[in-house]
């Protein structure tokens, strides 16, 4: 028997076990576009392309023990022919090759069974068989928030709930490495027969098993076999977070470009997807950005992955779908930010989930990303999640203002406020200052220190107040940045008159501006 199977036949690795088992005997043909397939998979440094490899391992192997033929048929397609490859030339490929050389196809492909039976060719399809609770599944109880697997350590799991979280061991017994390849093909089988593989690469693998999300480490990524599966220990409803009134009602008329941040672990992605609902039902459509898909959201929110491995083109795609909302699920390139910027400014509600240890230091994220004047316009909410519990609120607000702890008004600038929501005080204003950006709490001012000028016959020689002395500070002429310098312990710096801070200060002096300086030690 002549035999021909297709690419998703040497993924699942079923060929050769049943070889093994006396199944499948004959004559196994392996087309040279399908073993390009696998080989260009592989190069994108993607699992599936090495698992079907190994498997043509296994079968050569097998063939050189005389248990079956293996052969090899076709021409190496030509680069416009792989190109072509994503709009169905491979299985076309395969079919008419099925036709040629009188074969039976084998595949793993319902798509591809139903449409080589329409052609009349002779084909089976092989479905894999998947425990209805698999391994990992058995591992979990109601408690459990994640359980981490390693070859030669002891298996251990998370439980209890956020913010009281203890560390147990599931079993004295080391795990074993064939206990963890066992697990591994059961977990990868589900991904493919339920299309849930969210990620995959040369050592690194991630399932999404119902609301359990695997993810997979294996040489050369790690050293060593590793399962981590994570799991929410309850879906919580929106009105199930403690909020006031004045929030809630921001979050459900005018907060459109909303930053939920916290640490790893802290109910980030369950507060998301609860705010996700909470849209649904007031009547909005509403769409996520995730990668992988691990939102416990409601069929009527489509989750969308990675286009082509590109969020942008997600974004695009999105764009035209026209959402009220999308939940973007993390936000930490800053590829990841600009789109996030891209989509809000184009007039879609946003909501992003990042990490972040503290509230501010989402928005220090946003500096180092976006420009400055955008950041109010892009996300007006932050609330930061620790514990499972809203414990912080920040709103953004721009406004042009001499920046605290500067007394002249010349040095008015364009300023964003960062306000508690809850009590409206100013607890940090993010300005441009010299060179560089800066974050600075409202109750740590900038100290101005005092200087005096007096000018050489080639140089200005300006000389700061003795309490600045060995600090670095930042100088100004009036509003204009001069120069940003570590003093020495005179206090004293030189400028040459032809340079360009020295013709800065000559046309100061046109102007009357007086030459100040300030702490740079004090600025965050």
């Amino acid at each position: 028997m002549k035999i021909i199977p297709d690419t998703s036949m040497l993924i699942k690795g079923d060929l050769s076990d049943r070889v093994k088992t006396g199944k499948l005997t004959g004559e196994i043909i392996i087309l040279e576009i399908v073993l390009s397939e696998l080989e260009n998979q592989a190069n994108k440094k993607q699992s599936i392309g090495f698992e079907g490899l190994e498997e043509l391992g296994k079968l050569k192997e097998l063939s050189d023990e005389g248990k079956i033929k293996l052969t090899f048929h076709g021409k190496r397609p030509t680069p416009d022919e792989i190109k072509a490859a994503r709009f169905g030339a491979i299985d076309s490929a395969i079919r008419d090759a099925a036709v040629q050389l009188e074969a039976k196809l084998l595949t793993g492909d319902y798509v591809m069974y139903l449409t080589a039976k329409a052609r009349g060719i002779e084909c089976e399809h092989i479905e894999t068989e998947v425990a209805e609770e698999l391994g990992i599944e058995k591992l979990f109880d109601k408690e459990t928030m994640s359980v981490h697997l390693k070859v030669g350590t002891k298996p251990l799991a998370k439980k209890g709930m956020p913010g009281k979280v203890r560390l147990e061991k599931i079993s004295d017994k080391e795990t074993t490495g064939d206990e963890i390849e066992k697990l591994i093909k059961e977990i990868i089988d589900f991904g493919r027969e339920n299309r849930k593989v969210e990620i995959r690469m040369k050592g690194a693998t991630v399932v999404q098993m119902n609301d359990i999300r695997v993810s997979i480490a294996e040489p050369p990524f790690s050293e060593d076999l590793e399962i981590t599966a994570v799991r929410p220990v309850a879906k919580v409803g929106f009105d199930d977070y403690t909020m006031s009134s004045k929030l809630r009602k921001r979050l459900e008329d005018s907060a459109e470009g909303v930053f939920i941040c916290g640490p790893p672990g802290a109910g980030k992605s369950s507060f998301a997807g609860a705010l996700a609902e909470f849209y649904r039902k007031k009547g909005a459509i509403v769409k996520t950005m995730e990668s992988p898909r691990d939102l416990q959201v409601g069929k009527e929110i489509t989750q969308y992955a990675p286009l082509e491995n590109s969020m942008e083109k997600t974004s695009d795609v999105l764009l035209l779908v026209r959402p009220d909302y999308t939940i973007y699920d993390e936000v930490r390139k800053s590829s990841d930010f600009r789109i996030f910027g891209d989509m809000r400014l184009a007039g879609v509600g946003m909501v992003g989930v990042t990490h972040a240890s503290t509230p501010i230091n989402a928005i220090q994220r946003l500096v180092t990303r976006l420009e400055l004047g955008q950041i109010p316009h892009i996300v007006d909410t932050i609330v930061y999640i620790k514990d499972a519990k809203i414990a912080k609120v920040y709103e953004t607000r721009l406004s042009c203002k001499v920046p605290v702890g500067m007394k002249d008004d010349d040095l008015a600038r364009p300023v964003v406020e960062v306000l508690d929501f809850e009590t409206g005080k100013v607890e940090y204003e993010i300005y441009t200052f010299g060179d560089q950006t800066v974050v600075m709490a409202t109750d740590n001012q900038p100290t101005e220190v005092g200087a005096e000028m007096t000018e050489g016959k080639s140089e200005y020689i300006i000389n700061f107040n003795q309490e600045a002395c060995g600090k670095e500070i930042t100088a100004y002429a009036g509003r204009n940045f001069l120069f940003k310098v570590r003093l020495g312990k005179r206090g004293e710096v030189r400028i040459p008159k032809k340079n360009a801070v020295g013709k800065k200060i000559k046309r100061s002096q046109r102007y009357g501006d007086r030459i100040k300086g300030y702490l740079v030690e004090n600025l965050k």
